[in-house]
């Protein structure tokens, strides 16, 4: 009997880590998201056409942020900085590098008070994928658990573990509304 209710124990210890592995990934997906000030990170899904593959740029160079209006994006091999400004277009962040040669800079420009209303829409999307990422981590859970009836496991068990996978459900849930409320506070910062 032990041995089952250590694994109800497991299906819920593995829920609860991939619903912190969807939270980590929001918290990532965030920090792609223009805010206004300079960060290296808005670079992070531009892929660059490099000699006929699709390369991911921080690969290809090292980026750095040397104020808060401006990235710095020094490619490895010089040869490619037609390539990476092209990437950079293609990405559709609403940026404009230039290049001198050897560098590609990218200054970044104020937000418009359009463009932070799109952005606040943009991480409240990210965010509902996120929930929803979270509820169908609960349902395989609850599909998981279910099956520990034709097992033995009692009723007030099933029940009890149950309620603990609706209370780690709530607390990521909530957790995932206060990144998106703390997003949305930076982004209208001006």
């Amino acid at each position: 009997m032990s041995s089952t209710m250590s694994s109800t124990g497991e299906v819920l210890s593995s829920g609860e880590e991939r619903m912190q592995k969807a939270l980590d990934n929001l918290q990532k997906e965030f920090q792609t998201v223009r805010t206004g000030r300079a960060n290296p990170a808005i670079l992070d899904r531009v892929e660059v056409d490099y000699y006929g593959t699709p390369t991911p740029l921080k690969s290809l160079a090292n980026i750095s942020s040397p104020d808060g209006r401006s990235l710095l994006v020094q490619p490895y091999d010089k040869g490619a900085v037609k390539d990476i400004e092209q990437g950079i277009h293609k990405a559709q962040l609403g940026l404009t590098p230039t290049n001198d040669g050897s560098v590609v800079r990218i200054n970044i420009p104020a937000l418009t008070e359009d463009r932070r209303k799109e952005l606040c829409k943009q991480v409240k999307k990210i965010g509902e994928e996120a929930k929803v990422a979270v509820r169908n981590i609960r349902r395989d859970c609850d599909q998981e658990l279910k099956k520990f009836k034709d097992q033995g496991v009692s009723e007030d068990e099933l029940k009890r573990r149950n309620d603990d996978l609706q209370k780690m459900t709530d607390k990521y849930v909530k957790e995932i509304d206060t990144s998106v409320t703390d997003k949305d506070k930076e982004i209208m910062e001006i």
